[in-house]
């Protein structure tokens, strides 16, 4: 029969190989990649608000079930087209603890990557505000989502980042499993579903939702979207998606190869 997914130790060794593919790419194609990624996830994250603004009078419920069910499309065009995105990225530690690269070849890509996510997510953020899309239903809900992140304390944005990133991460370890089209989209869709479904704080998807918020009349400030989210949830981010979650998968199918 022939076989239809990786096991879990074959996927280790697979992201720990993708990782060592990463840390080599050039500072220009870690910017150019990073920056699609963020555009990528943007069109997600902006698909997410027109279904929320449009059915939360009638459920809100509903309307988050809906926008989460739209929201996993950043994710699946960012891996079936090879971009680099920062959270998915932070798997690459499996490959520092294994040895096969270095701490600052990791930071170098996470630094990159991360401000071409950025840099992604307000070209298209500005571009969708100044196209004419954005409805006086469309402003408020944007002004309301920014004012819920930014109203977050510090602690519970990091938590709520750390809960983001395992089921990101995850994500991209199952992606990685499947060996056919249809069972990548399946693996990619369920756990960014449940991840936008629970509320949890994505850095590069608030990188998205939070300019455009400023340019919809949030009356708030870069310095203050980056100290009371960004920089939070991000952290958070890293503690699950380039700590736990690397470690954990590191100790359990990479170790005990390594022994034998």
């Amino acid at each position: 029969m022939e076989k239809r997914y990786l096991a879990p130790s074959e996927v280790a060794q697979a992201i720990i190989h993708s990782a060592e593919t990463k840390a080599s790419l050039s500072v220009t194609r870690m910017l150019i990649l990073g920056i699609m990624a963020g555009m990528l996830i943007g069109f997600g994250a902006f698909a997410n608000i027109l279904i929320t603004q449009t059915i939360s009078n009638i459920d809100v419920g509903l309307s988050k079930f809906l926008g989460a069910l739209v929201f996993p499309a950043g994710l699946m065009l960012v891996i079936f087209s090879g971009s680099e995105l920062f959270t998915g990225n932070n798997l690459m530690t499996m490959a520092l603890l294994d040895e096969k690269i270095t701490f600052i070849k990791m930071i170098k890509n996470w630094f990159f990557v991360y401000l071409g996510n950025f840099i992604g997510s307000v070209i298209l953020a500005y571009i969708v505000y100044n196209s004419g899309l954005v409805s006086e239903n469309v402003l408020s809900t944007t002004q309301n989502i920014g004012l819920a992140k930014i109203s977050l304390s510090f602690q519970t944005a990091f938590l709520r980042g750390f809960l983001c990133n395992i089921l990101v991460v995850l994500a991209v370890w199952s992606a990685s499993s499947a060996i056919d089209i249809g069972s990548r989209v399946l693996s990619i869709w369920f756990p960014v579903m449940l991840f936008v479904l629970s509320g949890f704080e994505h850095s590069v998807a608030n990188m998205f939702y939070l300019p455009l918020a400023i340019f919809s009349g949030l009356p708030t400030s870069w310095k203050d979207i980056w100290i009371s989210n960004l920089i939070p949830v991000t952290l958070g981010n890293v503690a699950s998606g380039g700590v736990f979650i690397p470690l954990v998968y590191y100790i359990t199918y990479i170790l005990p190869a390594k022994k034998n």
